[in-house]
Order: C-alpha cells, then sequence, then structure tokens
C-alpha cells in the first residue's frame, strides 16, 4: 500500500520520497488543479464541509442544483442527478428500472459495482464472454422472452479495452433489450465531446441506453451521477431508496464537479493531448515486446503469466522512482498485469523515465 503525504498529481510523495505517479485515474489532472481547489474553498467556507443529510430531505444547496445543471448540459440531456459515490451508480439504475427486466447478461470482466448491484429478486443473471457480442446474441437468442437487461463496462477498468457498443447495440436492439452502460473510466475521456462510449461509437441518443458515470476519474472530482430525460431523474429521486437514504454528496465536492466541467469545456484539447500521450506509451511497450492491448484509452496493462512477474517489475519500478501497480485480471485466471495509467500532464522527462525503466526490466527479463 501506498501511503501518501500530499496530493495526487503526475507526481506524488509518499513517506518523504518523490514519485513519478503513474496510477489512479486522474486522466486529466483536474484532482489538483488551482481553480477546482479555489472553487472547494470558497464552497467550505460559505456551506461548511457536510450537511449531514440526504438530498430527500435537507442535503440539497444551490450548488447541487448547479451541478446538475451543468452535467446536464455537458451530457446534451433534459437533466442529470447526482450522488455520493460513483459505486452507488448501478444500484440505483438497476433499483428504478425494476420492472423493465427479469433477466441481467454481464459480462464476465464486468466492474465489481455492478455485480453488487444485482437486486437480491432478479431471477436469472447470465454472463456472456468478455467483449463478445456474438456470444451475447447467442445467450439472448436462447433465452427469449426472459426481459433483457444488458449491462457492460465502456472501457475496461483494468485493461483500458473498449466495449464494443456499436456491435452490443445492434444485439440489443433486436432483441429488445435494455443497455446499461457503466461509463465511469470513458466520461471526460473518449467520444468527440469526452461524452463516453456511446459518443464514442456514434450511437443514438435513444431510451434503450442508460450510462452510470462517475466525477472521481476524469473529471478530477468525486461523486456520482446518472443522466437523461426528466422522467429517468425524476423516477431516481422518487423511488430509489438507495438514493434517497444516502447523504448527500458534500457541497464543496459539488462545487468542484461544476469548475471541473467549466475545465473541461474552455480547455477541449485536453483530451486530445492524454490520448496521444497513451498511444504513445502503447506503441513503445509494443515495440519492447510487452503484452498488452490496443485501445486508444489512457490504460496500458503489461500483461503477465504470473503474479510474480508482475509484482517483480512493479516493485522495481517503485525502488526506482515510479509507481505503477500490478494487479489481477479477473476475466481471466492466472493472468497478471502492471497497470499503468497515463495523465494529461505527464511530462516527456517522465514518459522517457518510465519507458526507459521498463526497457531495462525487460533486456534482463527476457523470457517473459
Amino acid at each position: 500500500m501506498i501511503l501518501l503525504n500530499g496530493e495526487v498529481g503526475n507526481y506524488i510523495y509518499s513517506n518523504g520520497r518523490k514519485y513519478s505517479y503513474f496510477a489512479g485515474n486522474n486522466y486529466l489532472g483536474l484532482a489538483g488543479h488551482p481553480e477546482i481547489k479555489k472553487a472547494v474553498i470558497r464552497a467550505v467556507e460559505k456551506y461548511g464541509v457536510n450537511f449531514a443529510a440526504s438530498r430527500h430531505t435537507t442535503g440539497t444547496s444551490d450548488l447541487h442544483l448547479e451541478l446538475e445543471g451543468a452535467l446536464a448540459a455537458f451530457k446534451g440531456k433534459e437533466d442529470a442527478v447526482v450522488f455520493a459515490s460513483g459505486y452507488q451508480g448501478n444500484s440505483i439504475l438497476l433499483e428504478i428500472l425494476k420492472g423493465s427486466y427479469s433477466t441481467i447478461f454481464i459480462d464476465q470482466a464486468a466492474h465489481a459495482s455492478i455485480i453488487a448491484a444485482i437486486p437480491a429478486d432478479v431471477v436469472r443473471v447470465i454472463y456472456y464472454d468478455h467483449c463478445d457480442a456474438g456470444h451475447l446474441d447467442y445467450l439472448l437468442d436462447y433465452n427469449r422472452g426472459s426481459g433483457p437487461l444488458v449491462i457492460t463496462d465502456g472501457i475496461f477498468a483494468l485493461t483500458g479495452e473498449i466495449a464494443p457498443l456499436d456491435q452490443i447495440y445492434e444485439v440489443v436492439r433486436k432483441h429488445n433489450a435494455i443497455l446499461v452502460v457503466d461509463d465511469a473510466h470513458a466520461t471526460g475521456v473518449i467520444g468527440a465531446t469526452g461524452k463516453g462510449t456511446p459518443e464514442h461509437f456514434g450511437l443514438p441518443g435513444d431510451g434503450r441506453i442508460y450510462q452510470t458515470e462517475t466525477m472521481s476519474k476524469a473529471l478530477g472530482g468525486y461523486g456520482g451521477f446518472i443522466s437523461g430525460s426528466r422522467q429517468v431523474t425524476g423516477m431516481i429521486r422518487e423511488k430509489s431508496a438507495t438514493y434517497q437514504a444516502s447523504t448527500a454528496l458534500p457541497p464543496p465536492i459539488a462545487a468542484a464537479g461544476t469548475a471541473s466541467l467549466a475545465l473541461i469545456r474552455e480547455n477541449p484539447g485536453m483530451r486530445r493531448e492524454l490520448l496521444d500521450k497513451a498511444w504513445m506509451i502503447r506503441e513503445a511497450v509494443a515495440a519492447m515486446n510487452f503484452r498488452t492491448t490496443r485501445f486508444g484509452t489512457p490504460i496500458i496493462p503489461l500483461l503477465f503469466n504470473s503474479a510474480e512477474k508482475a509484482n517483480g517489475l512493479s516493485q522495481f519500478l517503485e525502488e526506482n522512482g515510479v509507481i505503477a501497480p500490478s494487479v489481477n485480471y479477473p476475466a481471466r485466471q492466472h493472468l497478471c498485469m502492471v497497470r499503468i495509467a497515463v495523465s494529461v500532464t505527464h511530462t516527456e522527462d517522465q514518459i522517457g523515465q518510465l519507458l526507459g525503466l521498463l526497457k531495462q526490466w525487460k533486456d534482463k527479463n527476457e523470457s517473459n
């Protein structure tokens, strides 16, 4: 475990030492942005730290409403509703959609929040092969009349893979299913204007597709949100016990979200710069013959067949001033990785340091 002694940026401080930080999910470098910190400080001085109440009672401020308006505008939707954490989003959405489905079809590598969100009274849960729209089509054919809801990550958190949402959408439409996309790692990152995976594939904004999203990654803040029609957001506010019983997002965090959206709007080139840096690193590690994925996202996994090698590389990097953690890959047994997360704030020197260390380690471990 890394114990932080200061804010997270392209560098971190831990136990009195400075490290280049290629971990976490601060893709646009907004978590410590001066303008966002100023907005938080102003909000703390006016509202305090927390209202200690739910949105359903006395936990709503003008800052919450301003943030929801800004999120709706960003997403091009009628309305948005924010809540305490992105992890809650799938639970809230599956809760309010009850009665619209009876069987849930889930990508086998889906995020833990998706698994945790499955209502206890759902009759059937079926897993389809990872990112395999053909297998999903087969399962939906085999289970006709099951009242299907399909749920997948947009960008997978560990591997940076983008779900083939164009193919999945066609299957969903064919079988008259509902599609839910956990777009935590895609919002603010992919799509022509950063709206996430459906925009990336140019999918229509119809009522068949729902997104659950977070402000704790590219947006640099905290909390989750769902945007859509006023009918959808109204159902969340009126019918979701998870939403109604949860303490409201602290007002300073709401202020941070609004400030980050303003920065994203004013600096549209950030996403392109981020993805260009990530692609440069991805091409370089592939040229070194590391096993990796080939997607245009800021998550670059270095894949190994043993935890020993993944842990060894991560430890080597840390000893030389770079943090990139080793993790297990849940969808494939015995596959481990070092997960490199790229931020737009990474400098050429930092990228050069990372690539130099990877080559040095690779040259000493040619058998991997």
